[in-house]
């Protein structure tokens, strides 16, 4: 990753508040962690078993676990599992392998980790990942100050003499600044969660070069299908949200078979290709944010007719969400070539998907689709070179290098993230293409 990376690393005032406890049966791993989390400020404590790890637990106050998965006696996912029940607000962060994916599902079903990192790990995103759930363990903490101090507030305003009254209107000022601060914290973390979703579906299409972009765009898509049928915020939001992690069941299936159109599979290698929306549902449905989500992900080869996978779901027993996703996944798929082998042009696609009304689509669905296709698209968005960029602009687009998002749609951009921009440009000795949104 190049030095002018987008995500500033340094952090030194965070650093210095939190202690990270390594896990891991082979010294030279545990020395590596070492040596990368020192360089950064956190306190380093490290053990060499889950059972020399938990009697650090009792003994020491830890901010943050990073545990390996494969360990003797006691693997990663059975400490962390332990560790949960005695400690349950201490981050935990595995350690795993691409070959790991069960154990890795396993992990995240009964210890609950915040995220799971492959080896060998990028430096940078190790920091990035450990800083970002340090973050949130510290904005935890903050908002319970602030929850704290509201009570503590309250109480002694029902405890003024109305004679007071200038007083009173006092602390109420300050009470709503305090609100204020935690609805502006609050939706720091949503745009924050919806930003980390964004950045690991593009982890996830990183494993095909012909992929990249295509759940931005059938996510995208599926928000304007579901405003066009009223479905509710949240309804919105988790269909949203399905349709970019809608291939992370996918991670576990070989190159090979990924890279192939569905049509040219095999029996067997068309049974094995089916069982990923149901390994992406398993490996969110702990997550309590993605709830509605993973069910959609679990049912998006649902058919209108009940001839789908993997349930045999019939019309209204598919979720709306799963009934979105499937068409507007279809719909782009079908125009990439990724279904047939061979790519169509979008009318041949409109009309793949009109023919399948009642059988594979609900109707309904499909109606609310072609409002959308038809409907045409006004701009509000402008390209501009990063030299003429300003604060308190706001992207249009997702940032994208090579591929890779550097900054989600909608950001807010700073000074900071300015200057960052310019050296990433002058470092990759390359021009970004820049949306901002005009009003």
């Amino acid at each position: 990753m190049p030095e002018a990376d987008l995500i500033d690393y340094t952090a030194p005032a965070l650093c210095e508040e939190f202690t990270v406890l390594c896990v891991d049966d082979e010294a030279n791993i545990l020395a590596s962690l070492r040596r990368l989390l020192r360089r950064s400020g956190y306190q380093i404590i490290t053990a060499e078993s889950g059972a020399a790890a938990l009697v650090i637990l009792g003994q020491e106050k830890i901010d943050l676990i990073i545990s390996d998965m494969r360990m003797p006696e006691m693997n990663g996912a059975e400490f962390l599992s332990i560790a949960l029940n005695y400690w349950p607000n201490i981050p935990r962060i595995l350690l795993t392998g691409y070959a790991d994916i069960h154990s890795t599902i396993d992990a995240i079903n009964k210890a609950r980790i915040s995220r799971y990192i492959s080896k060998p790990w990028d430096d940078q995103e190790m920091l990035g990942i450990v800083e970002e759930a340090l973050t949130v363990k510290r904005l935890e903490r903050d908002k319970n100050q602030l929850n704290s101090l509201i009570g503590e507030q309250n109480k002694k305003l029902q405890e003024l003499n109305q004679s007071l009254e200038a007083q009173v209107k006092a602390r109420t000022y300050e009470l709503e600044a305090a609100i204020s601060e935690l609805h502006a914290m609050h939706e720091k973390l949503k745009k924050g969660f919806v930003t980390s979703v964004r950045v690991f579906a593009n982890l996830i299409e990183m494993r095909a070069n012909n992929l990249s972009g295509h759940a931005r765009v059938i996510a995208d898509l599926s928000r304007k299908v579901a405003r066009q049928l009223s479905l509710t915020e949240a309804e919105i939001q988790d269909t949203f949200i399905a349709a970019l992690l809608h291939s992370i069941g996918k991670i576990g299936l070989p190159d090979s078979l990924l890279a192939k159109p569905f049509v040219e599979m095999t029996l067997q290698e068309r049974n094995i290709y089916a069982n990923y929306p149901g390994k992406g549902h398993a490996a969110l449905m702990a997550l309590e944010q993605l709830q509605g989500a993973s069910a959609i992900i679990r049912s998006q080869h649902e058919r209108y007719d009940g001839l789908g996978y993997p349930d045999k779901l019939v019309a209204a027993e598919i979720p709306i969400g799963a009934r979105i996703l499937g068409l507007c996944s279809d719909y782009e798929s079908l125009q990439a070539g990724f279904l047939t082998g061979k790519p169509m042009l979008q009318s041949e696609a409109i009309k793949n998907i009109e023919s399948s009304s009642g059988k594979r689509y609900d109707p309904r669905v499909v109606e609310a689709f072609l409002s959308v296709i038809a409907r045409p698209e006004y701009s509000h968005e402008q390209l501009i070179r990063s030299k003429d960029l300003k604060p308190q602009m706001v992207l249009a687009r997702d940032l994208l290098a090579s591929g890779v998002m550097l900054l989600a749609k909608d950001h807010v951009l700073d000074e900071r993230l300015i200057r960052q921009i310019c050296a990433f440009e002058k470092s990759d000795h390359s021009a970004l293409e820049i949306y901002i949104q005009v009003k």
